[in-house]
């Protein structure tokens, strides 16, 4: 009993000085390099060659998703203390909030700067999905059953995500190609604001849930008497100093990636074009820069032997993808008359059918291990390779 007690204290030690300043040092050129280039590029991009060149400016996106990539790496530092601060489920609501902004700003420059997209919604979805319940729930399975063989999280939790995921994906991405109400696998504006209002009702009043009533249903530790996870603090033990001083961390940092979306946008956009590539891969670059906090976060609690933690971020980072980006593109779209392109082909309808129903296997056992975390990873791998090879 001892031993479990001193390796569980053990993995949830914080980084030592060196790695917190290291990764500090990281995020603090990021950030002023990221408003340091978008000054130049918005104040003074007609005197830059580079953005008259077509072949340089994959070369710039290139330079700028790494900008914004070490800009969302400061998220992540300022988002997990955060978490640490905050009971749960509040913590994990810190980097959904995030993702969310990450994923409408880049989505609406690639939307209105390149209008020969019209699934980019459909494709960022579903890489979504495909990330975060196959690539995100595979890694943290995988990394937290291999350190501690097999880790337990509230069944209750876990289905109540999936019970609402399940219905509100085939509802987007598979029913619009049998609607008959408009050409082609789309919805018509009754439809789309029929859908939009449900999944924003749907996620608000699982927020209620998820913060209120049931509670508990998402803090393995209150449920499991026995659970090596650590209670989640209350807000008023804490110093709001540092809490809004946190805060004001993750707004400097989420910032410069909000401005630098346009040219990262414009750089994706012509990639695609000129070097006719998958018009998925658009979908895959949003979702990849987007839910780096929260994959990150995920392996971190899982390695941690937080395996509730890296289940609420997983599955509550699905849930508010349709939740709250799918209405504000819907609307965007609607506003300025572009018709979105909604339903899946065959062979990401089948991955999709068969990512809900092993993601349900996985979670109504209450419990899981590195076998489960494979079978995720399996599932993402085909993804990635059925964009390339279709």
């Amino acid at each position: 009993m001892r031993k479990r007690k001193h390796r569980a204290k053990t993995a949830l030690t914080p980084p030592t000085t060196k790695q917190h300043s290291a990764s500090q040092i990281v995020g603090i050129a990021s950030i002023s390099l990221g408003w340091i280039l978008w000054g130049g590029l918005h104040w003074y991009g007609d005197a830059f060659p580079i953005l008259h060149e077509q072949r340089l400016i994959i070369g710039l996106g290139v330079g700028v998703f790494v900008l914004m990539l070490g800009c969302v790496l400061s998220v992540v530092r300022n988002a997990d203390h955060l978490a640490d601060l905050l009971p749960e489920p509040y913590g994990t609501l810190v980097l959904t909030l995030a993702a969310t902004i990450i994923e409408v700003s880049l989505m609406l420059q690639m939307m209105f700067n390149g209008k020969n997209n019209p699934g980019l919604l459909r494709d960022t979805v579903f890489a979504i999905l495909m990330i975060t319940m196959n690539g995100m729930v595979g890694a943290a399975i995988t990394s937290g059953g291999w350190r501690h063989r097999e880790q337990g999280f509230n069944l209750r939790g876990a289905l109540s995500f999936v019970q609402l995921i399940a219905p509100l994906s085939m509802m987007l991405l598979i029913m619009p190609n049998y609607t008959v109400s408009s050409k082609g696998p789309t919805l018509d504006l009754r439809q789309e604001i029929y859908l939009g209002t449900l999944s924003v009702v749907v996620y608000l009043l699982f927020l209620m849930i998820q913060t209120g009533r049931h509670r508990s249903y998402f803090d393995h530790a209150s449920t499991n008497p026995h659970s090596t996870e650590l209670h989640s603090p209350n807000i008023q033990d804490r110093n709001w100093g540092t809490l809004l001083k946190l805060g004001a961390g993750m707004v400097i940092s989420l910032i410069p990636v909000v401005l630098l979306s346009e040219y990262l946008g414009e750089a994706v956009n012509y990639g695609i074009i000129e070097l006719k590539a998958p018009t998925a891969l658009g979908g895959l670059i949003i979702a990849s820069l987007g839910l780096t906090p929260e994959g990150l976060g995920a392996i971190r609690a899982a390695l941690a032997n937080r395996m509730q933690r890296a289940v609420n971020i997983c599955l509550g980072t699905t849930l508010s993808t349709i939740g709250l980006t799918v209405p504000i593109i819907l609307i965007a779209a609607s506003s300025q008359g572009v018709e979105l392109t909604l339903g899946l082909d065959g062979t990401n309808s089948t991955l999709l059918m068969a990512t809900l129903l092993i993601t349900l296997i996985t979670f109504v056992s209450g419990g899981a291990n590195i076998l489960q975390g494979i079978i995720h990873l399996m599932l993402f791998i085909g993804y990635f390779i059925f964009i390339l090879f279709p």
